[in-house]
């Protein structure tokens, strides 16, 4: 079965934690990708923007320019960052543009990175634009990269709020809310219109007791919500190794349509991918 990953980053994170090293360029680093995608039998990845742009953290508009002329629409899907902090009516009229012309698949916030909650109201707009569109928002919950951001922020009860307020808001939780996974599967079971991505649980490769561990919890997590539509994979490479990801989901041992609407299925629904 192929796979299709719906988290991944051209962030230069060694650059960012190591200053003095070389700033990788961004075709370097989509090349990178592409390379990790064949070796693993990746047939579409999507591609994140960040919520701060600089040398190491490229813009939604580099990425969509990359994308153009690489010509890889076919394999790379791109979701837009939003921040409350930098975001001007330009960057809300390009978004609304590039929804309607089918180049971002959604938008992503980066609550506990930016100081602020789900369900603050300066979100609305995109919320309501991400109805209107019918694709998906995804939320930054659980554990954070960086020792500024304030995980009070980015607790998954605080989704709650946003899934009863907005029914027809298609919602993906970012990393199942790792470590509050049992609320993560609690706000998974409660709203119909809440999904989770399985990504960046781990920085690097699984060790055998981290591959343990969190195959337990997400076990545990599809018993309880009894329903294998609402996980989606994802690995947040180059954070996460994509090889060691796949082995240690392959180690879960699901049913093959368990796997497959991992793997496969459920990203492509959720985020209406004709692939």
């Amino acid at each position: 079965m192929p796979i299709i990953d719906c988290h991944i980053h051209l962030n230069n994170y060694d650059q960012i934690n190591n200053p003095e090293k070389r700033v990788i360029p961004l075709q370097e680093r989509l090349n990178t990708l592409l390379e990790s995608m064949e070796k693993n039998n990746i047939v579409y990845s999507i591609i994140l923007s960040s919520y701060k742009i600089d040398a190491n953290r490229p813009s939604t508009f580099q990425i969509i320019d990359l994308v153009k002329k690489n010509n890889i629409n076919n394999k790379i899907g791109i979701v837009a960052g939003f921040t409350i902090d930098n975001h001007t009516n330009e960057d809300l009229k390009n978004y609304r543009k590039w929804l309607k012309e089918d180049i971002i698949k959604g938008i992503k916030l980066y609550c506990g990175y930016e100081h602020y909650y789900p369900y603050d109201e300066r979100y609305q707009i995109v919320y309501d634009m991400c109805i209107e569109f019918g694709c998906p928002i995804m939320i930054h919950t659980g554990d954070a990269f960086s020792n500024r951001a304030k995980i009070k922020y980015a607790h998954p009860l605080n989704v709650d709020d946003v899934a009863v307020d907005n029914p027809e808001l298609k919602i993906v939780m970012c990393h199942i809310g790792n470590p509050w996974l049992t609320d993560c599967q609690e706000v998974l079971y409660k709203n119909k219109n809440v999904f989770a991505d399985i990504s960046g649980l781990i920085v690097g490769d699984f060790t055998s007791a981290g591959g343990a561990h969190y195959s337990t919890k997400i076990k545990e997590i599809l018993n309880y919500i009894d329903n294998p539509h609402r996980l989606l994979y994802g690995s947040d490479w180059p954070i996460s190794n994509m090889e060691s990801y796949i082995n240690f989901v392959q180690k879960l041992e699901l049913d093959k349509e368990s796997y497959d609407l991992l793997m496969f299925k459920n990203t492509q629904s959720v985020f209406k991918l004709s692939i």
